[in-house]
């Protein structure tokens, strides 16, 4: 990320950390993989660190016809071999052949070609399963079976500088060398059920890779094995060898909860999920070699876990390279940089390893699969795809243009739409942008036309119609690369809403209100690194959320209320807050420009009665003075009640051993909740009414006492439903 585009993103934090109102203009920005990623691509790259660049121009060579394709492999005159299934045909596409030219040249006995390698005279050799056979095609297309391993599967085939051909099984998990004239044998047995993938490093090691066990295998010319690296996943879907020597191993799966735990593994950077993977692919060796996918073999099977990349130095370490919880890896190849090509489904994806941490999304084929991959000489890479079997040729020239067209952005309400700008680096090409509006979430009718294009970094303010929705498209052509988009827009004003208020329960408090909205800060806080800074998206919800309130504290004669409000524009509210009795007409200021949702106030200086509250809100603080809006709700009757209960009658006799106590207490307002007694100073006792039933605002009570002979004194206390208390006392003697 440039400095500007930095400094853009971090002024951005700053405003969304900052109160938005309706009067602020927000911007809408897309910069990272997700963002871009979920719009419609065509033509483009996408690299994980977010920057588009125009993707490389793919040609479609040879449709074979068949549903899924296995194996591809080059000779050295620069045909191209492919084979694959239901049908174990081989088909041949020339050299520098136009779209179409390529033709089936062999059909085998079996149900599919798993495997194709080419030796050093350009003879072309197939592997079929199940019931594994290894062919060789003679020039006029005839096969001939040229070694039978006695074995179920034949997963990959590599000629090693001596021109023995190794043949990798399954069911057995055993490599078998054969001799240029056919003799071959056992060779490696390591104990594996699979050996899925096969490469030749440098020294002239023969390197597989395993199932179950998730193995990368150096064997040397004798036949001695070494495990280089345990994967985390099961099965080693592909290997190659860079020019440095450096080992790509693909593995994919889940490994079972029984088996041995893998080695720690460096973090990596981890690729955005996918849909629903297939089943693991092979890999393109070395130069024109090519491997298959595993058993079942459908690529359209599906293997959980997805898959990752490890690069292997020559002294043996390992570092993670890709990875994506979905997608699996069907082959590794190289481009004429040298960089790590990866084909993958069950989106057809190739993907590019550019460094440890970041990787690009080169181009997606209609195909679900990208099982096998072969390098050219210029710099070209050839494909082959499953769902449906075709042969593909890739870059390395570039499209003419590629485009973007975004997520469709909703703003919630009618918005106007303002200046369209982008962050990107020309390098010689050209980057222009355009945008529509509309009213309905799907842009395919009844929307604005495309804007005039954009080709000024700076950008321009758009004249599309004002509308809820919108969305931008990008052009790029030639080198250029682009980084990020940014789109300003204000929604109109609208008013606040008022849903609810509630009196507190009296003789309570809030504590203290701030009494009006709180300063913009001064300072501005940064996420930790990894995760991207805030962006001044939509702050509002469209619908009200639960609003908690602090705790109250008790305090004699407080009556408060709490409201549930909130603004479809996000803006920040202050509330004045009235009252006036029920039988009155003006309505009397309590507070005004407060930020809380809540109050609090001394209710002892009202009169008792029945009130109602009224709430009313205002966006005033981020509007001009002429665009702010207000709300008034009003509460439902509450009562204010500061006077204690009357107790009268308060008479006490002798009756026989004991003392008979009777009253009557009465309260203007409210329910007579609770009478007690005290005997000469003794603790508070309650007294239950003559009806048992605490239900009413008068109410009669009668108490027979045990009490010795000589004077007494009886108290009596009552409280009513706002704790206000009558006390009073009666002597006997």
């Amino acid at each position: 990320m440039n400095i500007s585009l930095l400094a853009r993103r971090t002024a951005l934090a700053a405003l969304a950390a900052a109160v938005l109102a309706a009067g602020d203009t927000r911007i809408w920005s897309e910069s990272e993989y997700s963002d871009f990623e979920k719009g419609n691509l065509k033509n483009l790259s996408l690299a994980s660190d977010g920057r588009l660049t125009v993707a490389p121009r793919t040609s479609e060579l040879f449709d074979t016809n068949l549903p899924y394709l296995w194996a591809l492999a080059r000779d050295s005159q620069g045909n191209l071999y492919a084979g694959g299934g239901p049908g174990a045909k081989l088909h041949r596409i020339p050299s520098g052949s136009n779209a179409g030219k390529g033709k089936m040249v062999a059909e085998l006995d079996g149900l599919a070609i798993q495997a194709i390698a080419i030796d050093a005279k350009d003879r072309v050799y197939a592997a079929t399963s199940p019931d594994g056979k290894v062919y060789r095609i003679a020039r006029n297309g005839k096969p001939e079976v040229f070694y039978d391993p006695k074995t179920k599967y034949i997963w990959a085939l590599v000629f090693d500088g001596r021109g023995n051909l190794y043949v990798a099984t399954g069911d057995s998990g055993q490599i078998h060398r054969v001799t240029p004239d056919g003799k071959g044998a056992v060779w490696y047995a390591g104990g594996e059920a699979h050996v899925r993938s096969l490469a030749v490093d440098r020294a002239g090691n023969i390197l597989a890779g395993t199932d179950p066990g998730g193995l990368v295998i150096r064997v040397s010319p004798s036949g001695q094995g070494f495990v280089l690296y345990q994967m985390a996943k099961p099965e080693v879907t592909a290997l190659a060898v860079a020019a440095d020597g450096a080992i790509y191993a693909a593995g994919a799966g889940t490994r079972p909860a029984t088996a041995l735990p893998a080695p720690t593994i460096q973090p990596s950077v981890a690729a955005p999920p996918a849909s629903a993977p297939g089943s693991p692919g092979g890999a393109a060796g070395p130069a024109r070699v090519a491997t298959v996918p595993t058993a079942p073999m459908s690529p359209a099977a599906s293997v959980s876990g997805g898959s990752e990349v490890y690069r292997i130095e020559g002294d043996g370490s390992p570092t993670r390279l890709w990875s994506n919880p979905q997608e699996v890896v069907y082959a590794i190849a190289f481009d004429g940089a040298g960089r790590a090509i990866l084909g993958t489904g069950n989106h057809g994806r190739l993907y590019r390893i550019e460094t440890p941490y970041i990787y690009t999304s080169l181009v997606s084929f209609p195909a679900t699969q990208i099982t096998a991959l072969a390098s050219g000489p210029k710099g070209e890479l050839f494909a082959v795809t499953g769902n449906v079997g075709k042969v593909e040729r890739i870059g390395p020239e570039l499209e003419e243009e590629g485009t973007l067209e975004s997520d469709v952005f909703d703003a919630g309400m009618f918005t106007l739409w303002g200046r369209l700008s982008f962050d990107g680096t020309l390098h010689g090409g050209h980057i222009s942008l355009a945008a529509r509006s509309g009213n309905l979430d799907q842009p395919e009718r009844d929307w604005s036309g495309w804007s005039a294009p954009i080709d000024d970094s700076k950008g321009a303010r758009l004249t599309l119609p004002a509308a809820r929705f919108v969305q931008w498209k990008a052009t790029l052509s030639g080198p250029a690369e682009l980084e990020s988009v940014d789109l300003a827009y204000l929604s109109k004003n609208q008013a606040p809403r008022l849903e609810e208020i509630e009196i507190t329960p009296p003789n309570y408090k809030f504590p203290a209100s701030s009494g009006g909205l709180t300063s913009s800060p001064s300072t501005l806080s940064l996420p930790p690194l990894g995760r991207h800074l805030a962006q001044a998206a939509p702050s509002f919800s469209l619908e009200a959320t639960p609003t908690s309130t602090p705790a109250m504290q008790a305090a004699k004669g407080a009556i408060g209320a709490r409201w549930l409000a909130w603004d479809p524009n996000g803006d920040a509210l202050i509330y004045k807050i009235e009252i006036r009795g029920v039988k009155e007409t003006e309505w009397e200021p309590l507070k005004d420009k407060i930020a809380d949702k809540y109050f609090t106030w001394d209710s002892t200086a009202f009169p008792d009665g029945e009130y109602r509250l009224r709430v009313t809100a205002s966006d005033a603080p981020g509007n001009p003075p002429s665009e702010a809006l207000t709300a008034s709700l009003e509460s439902d009757r509450f009562l204010i009640d500061n006077t204690a209960p009357k107790i009268t009658n308060l008479t006490g006799t002798r009756a026989g051993g004991g003392l008979e106590v009777r009253w009557h207490a009465a309260d203007a307002l409210n329910n007579v909740t609770q009478a007690e007694y005290s005997l000469d100073g003794g603790d508070w006792t309650v007294a239950p009414p003559v009806t048992k039933l605490s239900d009413s605002l008068a109410l009669d009570y009668e108490l027979t006492l045990t009490a010795g002979p000589g004077e007494h004194t009886v108290a009596i206390r009552v409280t009513d439903d706002f704790d206000n208390q009558a006390v009073e006392k009666v002597v006997v003697r």
